[in-house]
C-alpha cells in the first residue's frame, strides 16, 4: 500500500522545513507554508541559492499564523508578531512582482546579523491573488512555483544507489525539501506520472516535473555547499526535456482538506512521464 511517510511546510522561504504528523492543505498548499520571505535590500527574495545560511534558521509558527519564532546558532531566540497592517511593499520571486508585508525593523536587523547580509522579511498579504501554471494550474504563497511538491522514497533509493556507485555519499531527502514524501511505489519516479491523487481529504492535480538547483547540493545540517551532488548524478539519468534536472513532482489542490502521516495515497489518474 502507498502511504505518506512525511510532511513538512517552510513557514518562511529558503529556511529550515517543519515536519508535522497531520497538516491541513489549502489551495495554496499545507497551512503556513512559504507565507514569510526573507528579502535583500532591492526586494528581490533570498535563498539557499546565493545564501546557504539561510538552511539553519529554524521558525516555529503558530498554528494561527499570527506568531513567528525564529532560531538560529548563535543568536537569540526572536518572536515575531505577524503585522497584516503595515506597509505594502514590491517583493521580486524568480523575476515576477508580487506584494508583501514588511515585518519591521527587529527581525531586519536579526537576519542581517545571522545571514551577514542586508536582508527583511515579508509576509504574504491577504489580496494575494497568484496563479501559477501548469498542466493543472492553482494558487501558492511564495513557493517556487507550484503549492505542494511530492517525492518518493524509492526515486530517492535509486539517486542514492547511484551516488554511491561512484564514490559519493548518499543524500537526505531534506536535500529536496518535499511537502509529501511518499513510500510504496516499488518503481523509481513513478510520481512523474501521477496525474490525480487522493490523500486523506484531499485531490491534488499534477503541474510539472520539479526542475532541481543549487539547492540540492546544500547540507540542511551545516548551512553549507557540498560540491556538485546530487546534481551530477541526476543529469545522467534525469534531464528534463525543458533542460535541468527533475526530481519530485508539483502539484495544485484539486480539494483541500485534511493530512495525515500515514494516509492511503491513490492514483486516480495515470500519464505518461514529461522526462
Amino acid at each position: 500500500m502507498t502511504r505518506i511517510v512525511g510532511l513538512s511546510y517552510y513557514p518562511v522561504k529558503g529556511c529550515s522545513g517543519t515536519p508535522v504528523s497531520d497538516a491541513v492543505l489549502t489551495p495554496a498548499g499545507l497551512t503556513h507554508d512559504r507565507s514569510f520571505m526573507v528579502i535583500g535590500a532591492d526586494g528581490v527574495f533570498r535563498s539557499q541559492r546565493n545564501t546557504p545560511l539561510m538552511a539553519l534558521i529554524r521558525p516555529e509558527v503558530s498554528a494561527g499564523g499570527e506568531r513567528l519564532i525564529l532560531r538560529a546558532p548563535g543568536a537569540s531566540a526572536l518572536r515575531v508578531d505577524a503585522d497584516l497592517a503595515a506597509a505594502r511593499r514590491t517583493v521580486e520571486l524568480h523575476g515576477l512582482q508580487y506584494r508583501g508585508i514588511d515585518q519591521g525593523d527587529a527581525v531586519a536587523g536579526w537576519l542581517s546579523d545571522v545571514l551577514a547580509a542586508p536582508s527583511r522579511l515579508v509576509l504574504v498579504p491577504p489580496e494575494h491573488d497568484r496563479v501559477t501554471r501548469g498542466q493543472t494550474p492553482g494558487t501558492a504563497g511564495y513557493a517556487d512555483g507550484h503549492s505542494v511538491l511530492v517525492t518518493a522514497l524509492s526515486s530517492l533509493d535509486l539517486l542514492n544507489e547511484r551516488l554511491v556507485e561512484r564514490g559519493s555519499e548518499p543524500v537526505p531527502m531534506n536535500r529536496f525539501r518535499p511537502n509529501i514524501v511518499v513510500d510504496g511505489w516499488d518503481e523509481p519516479h513513478l510520481e512523474d506520472r501521477a496525474r490525480r491523487i487522493n490523500a486523506g481529504d484531499t485531490e491534488l492535480g499534477y503541474a510539472k516535473l520539479a526542475i532541481r538547483c543549487v539547492v540540492t547540493t546544500v547540507d540542511q545540517e551545516s548551512g553549507t555547499k557540498t560540491g556538485p551532488e546530487p546534481l551530477r548524478t541526476l543529469a545522467d539519468y534525469r534531464r528534463a526535456a525543458e533542460g535541468g534536472v527533475a526530481f519530485g513532482v508539483k502539484f495544485a489542490v484539486l480539494l483541500p482538506g485534511k493530512l495525515s502521516v500515514g494516509d492511503e495515497v491513490i492514483v486516480n489518474s495515470w500519464g505518461e512521464s514529461e522526462l
